[in-house]
């Protein structure tokens, strides 16, 4: 049977990519798109490229009207999903790929390749944040056979402009302004950073206040790197050793021995860890490197969509990465 899905937010980044998901997934029939500033365009005039979904006319979102639908993507700057995603009809499930339900009662948190299992049965999931999903993929094994110490953990990650939304803002105003350029900003009060301490104290068992997280922005369209240092004496070949253990039967992360690329992951819901370690300085170097777009927010919403629908959580998303 088809399962009838929609998406609010499909004229921005994240709305897009599961757009494009959505369209070659076998089990999912796309029968709503709402927005707000796009409302009464076809959706063959925000994407070009689309085939016969191309047809269907952007709506007002409004919860009070929407279709039968089985699935519902919500893909809204944070903020704006809170008040009506809790209109939305209980027998529609919903995946917020937005910031307003992350370790909210009543949402499951959809780190789908750390709890997988938490996630089946749910009809409400809050997806992960981009730079959660590079940074906790790294240090989820680490952390659960307390390999580092939890409350001594520095994250330095990147990532491409498309992040920011397709809305922009002072960081990303135009080609000029970020080609050749590269900035910190949301310096210590980042939104993702209370997920990554909730998820740290969670899979460690202990506090991690001293956590410091900066992020970057580069001038690439898409992708996020995490660079995360860590105290613990233990070796690069353990790191290996126990994040393959952890990660073996999760079909899309991949463990590997060179430091990991953005650009391995481009288009795809893969993300790359590896580690690289000093335990003579107590040293620990976890990596991370995803798509934003892909791992970091819609190819994860779709992997959980997945999950909740009964289906093989891979579904429509083993397509080979974009290269180059």
């Amino acid at each position: 049977m088809r399962i009838k899905v929609g998406i609010v937010g499909v004229s921005g980044y994240g709305g897009g990519e599961a757009l494009r998901l959505c369209a070659t997934h076998p089990a999912f029939e796309l029968v709503y798109v709402g927005g707000e500033g796009s409302v009464g365009q076809r959706l063959v005039e925000r994407y070009p490229g689309l085939g016969k979904i191309g047809a269907l006319t952007i709506e007002k979102w409004e919860p009070a009207n929407l279709p039968k639908l089985d699935v519902l993507f919500a893909s809204l700057p944070t903020g704006q999903s809170k008040e009506a995603l809790a209109r939305v009809p209980a027998s529609v499930k919903v995946v917020d790929i937005g910031g307003d339900h992350r370790y909210v009662e009543g949402w499951a948190y959809g780190l789908a390749d750390v709890w997988p299992d938490e996630i089946k049965g749910a009809s409400r999931v809050a997806n992960p944040g981009c730079f959660p999903a590079a940074t906790l993929a790294a240090l989820a094994p680490l952390l659960a056979e307390k390999l580092i110490e939890p409350h001594n953990i520095i994250i330095d990650a990147k990532t491409g402009v498309s992040g920011a939304g397709r809305g922009g803002g002072e960081t990303t105003m135009g080609y000029g302004e970020v080609n050749e350029d590269l900035s910190p900003y949301g310096l210590l009060k980042h939104v993702h950073m209370p997920e990554i301490t909730k998820t740290i104290d969670r899979i460690s068992g202990a506090k991690s206040e001293g956590l410091v997280f900066t992020p970057h922005l580069v001038p690439m369209t898409r992708g996020i790197l995490a660079t995360i240092y860590a105290k613990g004496k233990v070796t690069t070949e353990r790191c290996m050793e126990i994040a393959r253990a952890f990660y073996a039967e999760r079909p899309f992360v991949r463990v590997t021995d060179k430091p990991p690329h953005t650009k391995w992951a481009t288009g795809s819901n893969l993300v790359f860890v590896s580690y690289a370690c000093d335990p003579a300085r107590n040293l620990v170097i976890a990596m991370g490197a995803c798509d934003n777009l892909g791992k970091g927010a819609a190819g994860q919403a779709v992997q959980n969509a997945n999950i909740i629908t009964g289906h093989a959580e891979t579904l429509g998303l083993e397509g080979a990465t974009l290269w180059p």
